[in-house]
């Protein structure tokens, strides 16, 4: 557990180091009394690359090509958790739905451009002229709930976040 913190810990400080320069492995980074004060040298070479591939995983350049979807391969999950249950983060989501939208009718299932899932949980009915990829607000409210509007019209539908 303690190479585990203190690598945690030279990954921080060295954060800017990785940016500028591109990745380093800890055997570059590191004096040799640093590695064997750390106690990475009882590491194993499959250890240590295991550990080298966790820290590069969390440069900002990986962090970053994981938040733009970009087919990265990284361990970094930035999977977003809101509108499920156990969600921290009440803000409001904005995307687009995918295809043509023509209103909800009470049991329409929004399938959004971010890769959400949402359907309605209300009996509300609004038609609207067919719109492609319509930008779509959903905004959370009271008691955990979350309505979903249409950039440009006035109605909004309760909604429930399923995948």
């Amino acid at each position: 557990m303690n190479k585990f913190l203190i690598a945690c810990i030279t990954l921080s400080i060295s954060a800017s180091l990785f940016a500028a320069q591109g990745f380093s492995t800890l055997e570059e980074q590191m004096t040799g009394k640093e590695f064997t004060a750390a106690g990475l040298n009882k590491l194993s070479d499959q250890e240590l690359a295991a550990l080298n591939a966790w820290i590069r995983s969390r440069t900002p350049e990986a962090l970053a090509a994981a938040g733009a979807g970009a087919g990265s391969s990284t361990l970094v999950t930035t999977e977003d958790r809101r509108g499920f249950d156990d969600d921290e983060e009440r803000n409001p989501i904005n995307s687009r739905i995918v295809g043509r939208f023509n209103g909800w009718d009470g049991e329409t299932v929004f399938k959004l451009e971010n890769g959400m899932i949402w359907e309605q949980v209300d009996d509300d009915k609004f038609y609207v002229k067919e719109i492609e990829n319509p930008v779509v607000i959903i905004d959370p409210s009271m008691f955990g709930r979350w309505h979903l509007s249409i950039e440009g019209h006035d109605s909004e539908c309760r909604v429930k976040r399923i995948q």
